[in-house]
């Protein structure tokens, strides 16, 4: 690097040195890329939208990394020129300065003072083409060795972003595929196969309001803590789940439409992970303060670990209170109910009234999270475990254990809770059900459309995807008012009555079977 240590310029290289080694890089390259695609294609055939998005999103935090990996390749030797006073180089050090003196004595003086060594030592390969040193006074703003660890650092970065979105997808859906059976149950349940989810009891009686309510819990700091143990400990139980798809279906859907909740939360928690696979700006500014404040052994780092777990406890605590709110409003009615009790949804029970805002506390507690372990890892890999970045080695120890439960916690208990209760807001994700809901209903009409076929007296039945505009020809009975759930079934039942019009043979009550996620 920058001619220093007797290396070899290209001019001097054998030919077949340098192929080689362009040969491995692009070889690698190519199977990164295809690896990638095929991904991608993987995503498509499975019909998952919202994965291939966050996909594209980290193709495009990758080529973020790339473009500042070659503008420090392209720009090192400018970079190298920028001179500063020497005073100011001994400030805001991550290691204490060490003076000339104080490495020049015995063994260990020689072993403490490794960081200034090495700052003599870029020092050196900084200046040692003519006409690019810096005068007496003066040193490098930074050395080509230092520009070259940058270099690793970014590298490490892409890996492992790539890596911790990959953990934070499987934990949460991991999670969510434990309520699968919970799901076949529930639809065993609606199809009447279980009596007792009919019968009248009084909203205390129900088993959600039993688990949430007592006469500890009017007290607010009981509330609370009572709430993060139970998120920590079992944050979703059956009772809670079913509750929350009861009101679901009920606000959102017409009764008796057959409806895969489970799946819809798998598809919203994709949906989420278009958001936190993201870097936007604000959290690239966040990782150079956190740079910036690295200095003195890292006590400030130690603190700064301590933030995303408050940040994430706190969310978590916040979404289980959700759901311990609304079982304590629905005892307070004292009613009688039949069969699921029906909580009150609502954007009220939110921050600010913004289920959103959760979602990017998620994410920035995600990202500070995975700098951080990053940053240790590249820390010990360029450094060794025990350098002066690592003064106190049991903090150290510590940021990583909290790091790693962090994610663990983040993505396999909040992430999927989050999913679940943000359903309970005023707005759904029309986005995802409308998007299925029209796979499904253009499926059903081309069916349809081919059972008719071979009818002499057919009548060509016009298909639109929903939401599109019905035309000047369309009556108002047959457009769809919003691209809701229920717009959704009113054109299915239009559609069905039409066809029962040609058909008689053709029983309604198959057409209610159709599954709006996944189509007939």
């Amino acid at each position: 690097m920058g001619g220093g240590g007797g290396g070899r310029e290209l001019d001097t290289t054998p030919t077949w040195a340098v192929s080689l080694v362009c040969l491995v890089i692009v070889v690698i390259s190519i199977i990164l890329e295809k690896t990638i695609h095929k991904t991608a294609e993987a995503f498509e055939r499975r019909k998952r939208v919202a994965l291939v998005e966050a996909l594209e999103k980290i193709k495009g935090e990758l080529m973020v990394l790339g473009f500042i990996s070659l503008l420090l390749t392209f720009g090192q030797n400018y970079i190298t020129r920028v001179c500063i006073p020497e005073k100011y180089s001994r400030t805001m050090l991550p290691c204490e300065f060490k003076s000339e003196d104080s490495h020049e004595g015995g063994e260990g003086s020689e072993e403490g003072g490794h960081r200034r060594l090495l700052w003599f030592e870029r020092r050196m390969l900084a200046t040692d083409s003519p006409g690019k040193g810096c005068k007496e006074g003066f040193v490098p703003l930074i050395s080509v060795n230092a520009l070259h660890q940058l270099h690793i650092f970014i590298f490490f970065l892409a890996v492992f972003h790539v890596f911790y979105s990959a953990i934070t997808m499987m934990l949460g859906r991991l999670k969510i595929r434990g309520w699968k059976d919970w799901e076949r149950q529930i639809a065993e349940q609606t199809d009447g196969s279980a009596a007792d989810a009919a019968r009248f009891r009084l909203t205390h009686e129900t088993s959600f309001v039993r688990s949430h309510s007592n006469m500890w819990m009017q007290n607010p700091i009981i509330f609370y803590v009572v709430c993060f143990f139970r998120h920590i400990l079992y944050s979703v139980q059956k009772p809670d789940y079913s509750t929350l798809r009861h009101g679901f279906v009920s606000v959102h859907l017409s009764p008796g439409t057959k409806f895969d909740f489970q799946k819809y939360i798998k598809r919203s928690l994709e949906d989420d992970f278009k958001v936190i696979v993201g870097i936007p700006p604000y959290l690239w500014m966040i990782s150079v303060v956190y740079l910036l404040l690295n200095v003195k052994g890292g006590q400030v780092m130690f603190l700064l670990s301590i933030f995303p777990l408050m940040v994430i406890l706190a969310v978590g605590t916040k979404l289980q209170s959700i759901i311990t709110q609304m079982a304590i409003e629905i005892q307070e009615k004292h009613a009688v109910v039949q069969g699921i009790p029906l909580v009150q949804v609502s954007d009220r029970h939110f921050w600010f009234s913004k289920p959103t805002l959760v979602l990017h506390l998620i994410h920035l507690t995600l990202f500070q999270n995975a700098f951080e372990i990053t940053y240790f890892i590249w820390i010990t890999y360029e450094f060794g475990l025990h350098s002066c970045f690592h003064k106190y080695f049991l903090l150290a120890v510590i940021r990583v254990c909290i790091g790693v439960g962090v994610q663990i916690v983040c993505s396999y208990i909040t992430l999927p809770l989050y999913a679940l209760v943000t359903q309970m807001g005023s707005q759904m994700k029309k986005s995802i059900f409308d998007e299925q809901t029209s796979k499904a209903l253009m499926s059903w009409h081309n069916k349809v459309k081919k059972k008719h076929e071979h009818d002499h007296d057919h009548v060509p039945i016009r298909t639109r995807k929903l939401g599109e505009s019905p035309g000047d020809d369309s009556s108002p009975e047959h457009s769809p008012k919003h691209s809701s759930g229920a717009a959704a079934v009113a054109v299915m039942e239009s559609s069905i009555e039409m066809s029962d019009q040609r058909d008689p043979d053709s029983p309604k009550e198959q057409m209610t079977d159709i599954d709006l996620l996944t189509g007939p």
